[in-house]
């Protein structure tokens, strides 16, 4: 995969995530301690997030900061 086609898959498996859980963007944002409109830059492929915004995320979603890069090609269109 391009670094485009995997920022753009990990954005698409963190909007699952998020949406399985029935977080929006904004409670994402506060628990996560990010802006929602990071949220949303990270959710469309447009942000190469750092590996702490990874943590900061997988502490907000209750999951392993590693299961949030496991299988991306699943979440490649």
């Amino acid at each position: 995969m391009s670094e485009e086609q995997i920022l753009e898959a990990f954005g698409r498996k963190l909007n699952s995530l998020r949406i399985e859980r029935k977080l929006s963007q904004e409670k994402i944002a506060e628990l996560a301690q990010l802006d929602r409109t990071y949220i949303s830059s990270v959710e469309r492929g447009r942000r190469n997030i750092s590996l702490l915004n990874i943590y900061k995320l997988a502490t907000a979603l209750d999951v392993s900061p590693d299961s949030l890069l496991a299988n991306l090609g699943d979440y490649n269109e």
